[in-house]
């Protein structure tokens, strides 16, 4: 009898991760299986918590879809492009233009297309840590090295420009900002950005900024637009800006985002040929979904009734930071914008070892899905991230069950010790 090889994964996938659907989520998935009800508090997905897109983009696209059954512009639909770069325009970028603009099926697709154009074998790209871990997965699978700089837990997650400058190479290619920050909440003020953006000059560097959540802000705090900040500075670093429709509307599963570039252009024309041929070998993002762009972009705004005082996403928010706030041994930042929180628990009280059995455990226990900090590359066992868009009291019966698990946790540790 012929005896065959066993057809394996490819040597690229070695060092790639995505643990935010890994293990534990699969665990969840079989806990479900056998009939238990799991509390998902491990992904930023805004539809399963009772958030609706507005009605006029869900109307626009039915409207469209007779005109959308074929394939569009590689680039994206001419509208769609003209209502971000006026969007931008409406931000202080002026100059935007719709050939500015590059339409993808979501950020995440594009994160990739962008890297994939960037980098050669061996090339690094900084990113931050903890960060949102599609940046480290898709740059270790075009060939590149991600290069984790530390942001700062104990001065509000904040990035140390010194740390970041101090592990450039040559072969350093770009830097990643991602503010608001997933996971931690944080959002950058104009100093941190002007030194990136001062860094990113000083070594030729381009800067990648994933924006996703600009519009997700609290208490007054104002997420920039890194490109206005390189603008002001100069025009002189080349920056590609990356958002989408869906976590300001509320529509993650329509796979619509875009990518804005702006400083030299004439400096990345080669590159940019490079990410138009990756473009046109996709053929196209989806239409419909580019068709609710335009609709997204102007009329009301829903979402700043939601990130106001008395709005979901505000009180959701704080009222997560509160009952978390108030467990012995854990301390959180309380989130600036975005849809998370990050605490950290005293590894004093809680002795980890390893964080993805800590959250498995909890996940059997109290069917509580979150998920551990070293999914987001961070550099200890000590914290986890949870989601903050499930309603107050739904919040409450998780976070309870949290504090009862950690209770339970701290007491066995005690007579361990």
């Amino acid at each position: 009898m012929q005896e065959f090889e066993e057809f394996t994964q490819s040597p690229k996938l070695q060092n790639v991760r995505y643990d935010v659907r890994g293990p534990i989520a699969q665990e969840a998935a079989r806990l479900e299986r056998a009939g238990h009800r799991i509390t998902r508090l491990n992904i930023g997905n805004p539809a399963p918590f009772g958030f609706e897109a507005p009605d006029s983009i869900l109307q626009t696209m039915i409207k469209e879809l007779p005109t959308a059954q074929g394939y569009s512009d590689s680039q994206g639909i001419y509208s769609a492009r003209v209502a971000v770069a006026q969007y931008y325009q409406t931000r202080g970028m002026t100059e935007a233009d719709p050939d500015d603009i590059y339409l993808g099926n979501g950020v995440s697709e594009l994160i990739s297309m962008v890297l994939q154009a960037l980098l050669g074998s061996g090339d690094e790209v900084l990113i931050p840590a903890p960060d949102y871990p599609l940046w480290t997965g898709a740059t270790t699978l075009a060939g590149g090295k991600a290069v984790h700089y530390i942001c700062d837990e104990n001065n509000h997650w904040w990035p140390d420009p010194e740390e970041i400058e101090s592990k450039i190479t040559d072969r350093t290619k770009a830097l990643v900002l991602i503010n608001p920050n997933n996971p931690t909440g944080a959002v950058y003020p104009r100093e941190i950005l002007e030194a990136m953006v001062d860094i990113c000059r000083r070594h030729d560097l381009m800067l990648l900024a994933d924006e996703i959540y600009e519009n997700i802000t609290y208490d007054g705090v104002e997420a920039i637009n890194a490109c206005t900040v390189a603008r002001d500075m100069g025009d002189d670093v080349f920056t590609i800006t990356f958002s989408g429709l869906s976590k300001t509307w509320r529509v993650a599963g329509f796979r619509s985002g875009w990518i804005y570039v702006s400083g030299p252009k004439h400096r990345a024309k080669n590159y940019l040929e490079g990410l138009t041929l990756l473009m046109n070998m996709r053929m196209c993002a989806n239409v419909p979904a580019q068709h609710a762009i335009q609709a997204a972009l102007g009329g009301h705004q829903s979402i700043k009734d939601l990130i106001l005082p008395a709005g979901r996403l505000y009180e959701q928010r704080n009222k997560a930071f509160e009952m978390l706030s108030q467990i012995e041994g854990v301390q959180v930042e309380n989130a600036d914008g975005a849809l998370y929180l990050f605490p950290r628990l005293d590894p004093e009280i809680y002795p980890i070892t390893d964080d993805e059995t800590f959250v498995i455990e909890l996940l059997r226990q109290q069917k509580i899905l979150v998920s551990h900090g070293r999914a987001f590359n961070w550099i200890d066992d000590q914290h986890f991230r949870l989601v903050t868009l499930p309603a107050v009291e739904d919040l409450e019966h998780a976070i309870g069950g949290i504090a009862a698990f950690l209770a339970d946790y701290r007491h066995q540790a005690s007579r361990a010790a």
